[in-house]
């Protein structure tokens, strides 16, 4: 029986109503420092961005909610090849703790069950210990480390690179579940 009390937890298309909403997320200083556009987006190149993806039947632009009200973002982009996808996501900075692992919950069953995907692949900067440590937490394996593989315009970072299958999901929900 569901606890009355437990937060209804879900993940749904995100629409041109979310821009305003993604792109402040986006911007936040905590959010781009790990991303690879560090710069502060403009509106009009969020539009752009979000006009050339939303059209794209292989790009998933998904809002995570809590009870019906937008805390997350997760773009999950399925690659050439069948069942594989790279996933990428954030959370509100004013998000209360513990957000984030149910974003990666409901995110993951999502790709898995709904997206009927096989795998999943994800990336975080090196320095981003608390991406890798999520990945992790989520069952995800570190498959490699691309050495020096990305400059934000004065020193160059290595990528770890994640990959999660949907066996190992399965079995990391029932120990989630224990």
């Amino acid at each position: 029986m569901n606890n009355p009390n437990s937060p209804v937890l879900s993940i749904r298309k995100m629409t041109a109503g979310d821009l305003d909403c993604v792109l402040a997320w986006r911007n936040h200083p905590e959010i781009r420092r790990y991303m690879y556009t560090q710069h502060e987006i403009t509106l009009p190149e969020h539009r752009g961005w979000f006009e050339r993806f939303s059209s794209d039947p292989r790009k998933h632009l998904l809002i995570f909610e809590v009870n019906e009200i937008a805390q997350g973002f997760v773009n999950i982009n399925e690659l050439s090849f069948a069942g594989v996808a790279d996933w990428g996501f954030y959370i509100a900075p004013d998000a209360v703790k513990g957000t984030g692992r149910q974003l990666g919950l409901t995110a993951l069953n999502y790709a898995f069950n709904t997206l009927q995907l096989r795998k999943i692949c994800g990336q975080a900067l090196a320095s981003n210990e608390r991406s890798i440590k999520f990945h992790h937490a989520l069952g995800f394996r570190q498959e490699g480390t691309l050495r020096e593989q990305y400059c934000d315009g004065e020193n160059y970072h290595s990528i770890i690179c994640f990959g999660l299958l949907k066996v190992e999901w399965q079995a990391t929900i029932r120990e989630l579940s224990k």
